[in-house]
């Protein structure tokens, strides 16, 4: 069993899956409403690795849908800076174990870094959802 520190949206249907899949795979998880965390940028910033700053952003967020935030325009400085003032823009989730951090939830990245046992009985599975995305519901930001 493994502790993992899952930082996501309330109410975001994906964020309820991966939990419980994490759960599911025997991981006990410490929730946080990645929304009201104190981020700064360099509490941040390990999250999202090597990735090309256009990986560190939800794309459904309200500013990056309307264009007032454009990633490809952005440099790692000014994408921390804009994602601390609006957390919205984040990437959802933000997942830590021990010291090391990760952004998004790639079946196979997660299941080789702390295993989720996707051999057959898991009730989700990459076949039936796409765990990658948070879509927006009427009632969600």
């Amino acid at each position: 069993m493994t502790t993992v520190v899952f930082y996501e949206k309330p109410g975001c249907i994906n964020n309820t899956r991966q939990k419980a899949l994490l759960s599911k795979a025997g991981h006990r998880l410490i929730v946080r409403n990645l929304l009201l965390e104190p981020w700064t940028p360099s509490r941040l910033r390990p999250f999202f690795g090597s990735l090309p700053v256009t990986q560190w952003f939800n794309t459904t967020a309200p500013a990056i849908k309307t264009g007032l935030v454009v990633p490809q325009n952005l440099d790692a400085e000014i994408a921390l800076e804009l994602m601390v003032l609006d957390p919205l823009l984040i990437r959802r989730p933000l997942i830590q174990v021990d010291n090391l951090r990760h952004v998004g939830f790639d079946l196979n990245i997660i299941d080789q870094w702390i295993g989720l046992h996707l051999r057959g009985g898991n009730e989700i599975t990459p076949e039936r959802m796409d765990l990658e995305t948070c879509p927006r519901s009427a009632a969600s930001v």
